[in-house]
């Protein structure tokens, strides 16, 4: 991935649908929650694809990331893992504190489960 894409502008609705794929939603998921058809999603992803001169969706969630997050694609690997872990640290304590916990499955379908907590 290296410096491409680092300048690139995203208009707003590339912007959120390359949000959501950041995170792990499914083209059907976007399309669902933006109330756009899955072929728009995939066109869309398309010109970011095209914008950033990427390929494919990991290195999408890498590059919003860095940009949301103002990390450097210039880092030394140390300070690259020390960000990827604080990153993976909000995350987890992002689904920790939440009390809906979602699963995801080898078929792309998603399960959301509401946990209730029980006060004695």
């Amino acid at each position: 991935m290296g410096h491409h894409g680092t300048a690139a502008i995203l208009t707003a609705r590339e912007s959120q649908v390359a949000e959501r794929i950041a995170w792990g939603a499914s083209q059907k998921e976007v399309a669902a929650d933006l109330g756009i058809s899955r072929y728009t999603v995939d066109n869309i992803l398309r010109k970011v694809y095209d914008k950033l001169h990427i390929g494919k969706i990991n290195e999408l969630s890498a590059w919003w990331f860095c940009t949301t997050f103002g990390i450097s694609f210039e880092l030394s690997p140390l300070k690259r893992t020390i960000g990827a872990l604080c990153l993976a640290f909000l995350f987890i304590g992002g689904e920790v504190m939440n009390e809906y916990h979602f699963c995801r499955y080898r078929t792309g379908r998603v399960r959301i489960e509401r946990i209730v907590r029980i006060k004695d």
